[in-house]
């Protein structure tokens, strides 16, 4: 009887958090196109700049976490989520984040995928049958029209992937600026 409630315990942990299952089906692959935007008050491209700087300090503080094994709910270089990952990447840069995915969606201005640049946050929903956003990603570069999101996978780690990757692509529900 324990080792049933444990197990059942075990399985619902696992799937209400952070749960990214590579699937690979590569069909309805999403173009994704990234153009710049111009501005003219040197206010405007003084405040961009500040949070560009800020965006590649965080990005930074992400990536110093590549290879570190998935452990829910870990916030430290033995394991981490995903959510813990930027929770603790922005917290280094004095960028307070709630600490759950589904939490930070709710921060920020939702943004077109076209308009992300480095520093925005990607949402997805992982699994199926969830209701809600359980998995997020920090955009780190744009080539072309290939966004690279630092994240931390259940079967792989905090690795950085591409949002053009099947999977991803197909979970992507949307994204946000915080910066």
């Amino acid at each position: 009887m324990i080792r049933k409630a444990t197990f059942i315990l075990l399985i619902l942990t696992l799937s209400s958090s952070c749960v990214s299952k590579k699937k690979t089906t590569y069909a309805k692959e999403r173009k994704v196109t990234v153009a710049g935007s111009s501005t003219t008050n040197p206010e405007s491209k003084r405040e961009e700049s500040e949070a560009n700087q800020t965006a590649d300090q965080i990005i930074n503080s992400a990536l110093a976490f590549s290879g570190v094994p998935y452990k829910f709910g870990g916030t430290t270089k033995k394991g981490m989520d995903c959510s813990g990952l930027l929770f603790v990447a922005f917290g280094e840069n004095d960028v307070p984040l709630p600490r759950v995915s589904y939490h930070m969606a709710n921060e920020g201005k939702q943004i077109r995928v076209r308009d992300v640049a480095k520093g925005d946050l990607l949402f997805f929903k992982t699994t199926k049958s969830g209701k809600r956003i359980n998995h997020v990603g920090l955009v780190v570069a744009i080539d072309d029209d290939d966004i690279k999101f630092i994240h931390s996978s259940s079967s792989r780690g905090v690795i950085v992937s591409s949002l053009r990757e099947g999977f991803w692509n197909s979970a992507f529900i949307k994204a946000t600026r915080v910066l």
